[in-house]
């Protein structure tokens, strides 16, 4: 666009830069919904699915929490969260990419201790 000027990302993409909570916010929004789209298209019986599905809607919840405002997240309940989600679902070999890419998600809003 004529007239406009962008900061762009460290990798050239042409994408805006984010603040990092924000862009760290936005990648477990990104995180959840990979995980809950793979999760859905997974149709062997899983004893706690509902489990797994409560606590990625509590994590989506967290995640849209952080990105409008300056306010951290409440990285107990991101690493709860995460920690019943990969109980419920981490024996599950087609869901591992998926539960490994919301782990990171969660540590870069969350880094462990």
């Amino acid at each position: 666009m004529v007239g406009e000027t962008y900061v762009l990302d460290d990798d050239r993409s042409g994408v805006p830069a984010r603040p990092a909570e924000a862009g760290a916010a936005a990648g477990l929004q990104e995180a959840v919904f990979r995980l809950r789209r793979e999760l859905s298209a997974y149709r062997p019986l899983l004893p706690d699915r509902g489990v797994a599905e409560d606590e990625l809607d509590a994590l989506a919840l967290q995640a849209a929490a952080a990105v409008p405002g300056p306010g951290s997240p409440d990285t107990e309940r991101l690493r709860h969260s995460l920690l019943l989600v990969a109980a419920a679902l981490g024996s599950v070999s087609a869901l591992a990419g998926p539960l490994d890419a919301l782990r990171g998600a969660v540590e870069d809003l969350a880094p462990p201790r």
